[in-house]
């Protein structure tokens, strides 16, 4: 591993450790109307994935989901989330190459990714037996968690991307 992708991984590492103790601790606490928060690892994976490629949106994602799987309080299947943000990884790397940075076009890539996230993530739950969901509520949860990601990703987005050039210069292949 050359010290530019040891970098790389360090940064990785550290932004979705950093984004699962804020979004646990802090966001998660929020008294937020319609039972949304919003989804600061979907905010870290779809970066990696815009700025990387579908592989390491993949497995910022399924790193991501695999922690916030064994997070307390850990009430959804073990590999749950993993899935889920894997795939959002991956869709996020596949449109990297079609998003103008300069336009609304991220935003709207992320709230679509957070409405696919909740979805999915309660479809499986549903198909694997969970008490839990509640598909009566599904759209509100769905659609304030859509807004208040899209709230926060004029943030976090543009910090994740000027981190990334820190790390490795403009003109540096993707991974």
């Amino acid at each position: 591993m050359n010290g530019t992708t040891a970098a790389r991984t360090v940064l990785a590492v550290a932004l979705v450790l950093t984004g699962l103790v804020l979004q646990l601790t802090v966001l998660a606490r929020l008294p937020l109307p319609f039972g949304g928060t919003p989804d600061l690892l979907l905010l870290v994976v779809a970066s990696f994935g815009f700025l990387r490629g579908p592989v390491v949106g993949m497995a910022v994602g399924f790193g991501a989901g695999l922690l916030l799987d064994l997070a307390p309080p850990g009430d959804s299947p073990a590999g749950l989330w993993a899935l889920v943000l894997c795939v959002v990884g991956f869709l996020a790397g596949n449109v990297s190459d079609d998003v103008d940075r300069s336009t609304a076009a991220p935003l709207v890539l992320v709230a679509g990714l957070t409405l696919l996230e909740v979805v999915l993530f309660a479809g499986l739950s549903a198909l694997l037996g969970s008490p839990r969901v509640t598909w009566s509520g599904l759209a509100g949860v769905g659609l304030s968690t859509a807004a208040y990601t899209v709230v926060l990703a004029p943030f976090v987005v543009p910090l994740i991307m000027r981190l990334d050039r820190r790390v490795e210069p403009d003109g540096a292949p993707r991974w």
